[in-house]
């Protein structure tokens, strides 16, 4: 084979935010919009990476690098360090990768919490395997991926995103535990109870790569180790208040109520869900909001505002989804009433003197796959 065309999806987190670095569990699933990469084989170690305005904010940008070349530290940054550093993970893995032409062209929304990094991670690492017959399982691609963001990109993301990327199937999310990765499909077929998951882009990027996020995160293992546990993941929800009153520190005492009570909310909406209750998640979603807003702090005016000019328009939950410090918030709201709480939202911003937010409805789709 020396050619084709992949496509790896973004990701809407519906429930289970900042607990994948925490041995914890989240609920992803897959969204229709995609990274789509047209490849072609080549065996001159030259890497040549072309974008159609994925996250670079301009029409066309095309890099070229040398695969023998390939160290952390050492990319011209930018969208491109995300590919190169799947080739370089996939090499220092073993893996013989000689050069490739890639051409990446998307339809997610670049620094909304939607994952467009992962998927193009993903479909970087799904093309090569193809192309180079690597014979990579989904759950190990997903490995390589985030070793190429943690490593080479510098952004210290949990595996979540990935995972959610390469291994979705179509009608369901996915609860992944992240400690061993152990994952079932849960079915997520909103539009059969007659309701919407609504996505409210608002514009306001983020990175990961950024100190506030990796402070979380040091704080959150700093928390573990005063508490003699591995991880967050292993305090009981039952035991909070007793281990919230072994810290000192407010700021770390909110932290642990975040991770804990959050992952007791996914394990919520799992039981929901497969009950065939979907509306009663809508509290569940709207108390992981108040929770990363209030405990965690990720979140922002914007999230917020659609957050409660959503609830106050007659959705049934609503939440942040993603890293946050900007991004977006799902909503969600009986069919019926999609249209007045997308305009109640969009009316609010403008009163606010906000950029209008993208919104778009979402469906559980598929991971990646090879379309031609």
């Amino acid at each position: 084979m020396n050619g084709g065309v992949w496509a790896a999806p973004g990701r809407v987190n519906l429930i289970g935010e900042h607990t994948d670095y925490n041995d914890g569990f989240v609920m992803p699933f897959a969204l229709p919009r995609t990274v789509v990469a047209t490849v072609t084989r080549r065996d001159d170690g030259l890497l040549r990476l072309r974008s159609d305005a994925v996250g670079t904010g301009s029409a066309v940008d095309t890099v070229e690098l040398r695969v023998d070349e390939l160290a952390p530290g050492r990319g011209p940054g930018g969208w491109s360090d995300y590919p190169a550093g799947v080739v370089w993970a996939l090499r220092e893995a073993g893996h013989r990768i000689g050069g490739a032409d890639l051409h990446y062209t998307s339809t997610v929304p670049a620094g909304a919490g939607l994952s467009s990094s992962a998927a193009l991670e993903v479909v970087t690492a799904l093309a090569l395997d193809d192309l180079y017959g690597l014979g990579l399982e989904r759950q190990r691609m997903a490995s390589l991926c985030r070793r190429a963001e943690n490593v080479y990109v510098g952004a210290p993301t949990g595996i979540m995103d990935q995972t959610a990327s390469a291994c979705c199937v179509e009608g369901h999310a996915l609860f992944l535990d992240t400690r061993d990765l152990s994952r079932r499909q849960i079915p997520l077929d909103l539009p059969a109870y007659g309701l919407d998951l609504l996505v409210f882009d608002t514009r306001v990027k983020h990175a990961h790569s950024d100190g506030a996020y990796g402070r979380r995160r040091a704080g959150c293992e700093s928390a573990a180790e005063t508490l003699g546990v591995p991880a967050l993941r292993d305090v009981p929800y039952a035991a909070l208040a007793e281990a919230l009153d072994r810290l000192p520190d407010p700021g770390s005492r909110a932290l642990v109520r975040h991770v804990v009570t959050e992952n007791h909310r996914v394990r919520r909406v799992v039981a929901l869900l497969e009950a065939g209750e979907p509306r009663r998640i809508g509290p569940v979603l709207t108390a992981s909001h108040t929770s990363l807003r209030d405990d965690f702090r990720v979140s922002c005016p914007e999230l917020d505002l659609v957050v409660s000019a959503a609830l106050a328009a007659g959705a049934l939950g609503a939440r942040m989804t993603g890293g946050g410090f900007g991004g977006a918030a799902i909503v969600l709201t009986e069919r019926a009433a999609s249209a007045a709480v997308t305009r109640a939202v969009e009316s609010a911003f403008a009163t606010a003197g906000y950029r209008a937010p993208g919104v778009f409805g979402a469906r559980a789709s598929s991971g990646a796959l090879r379309l031609s």
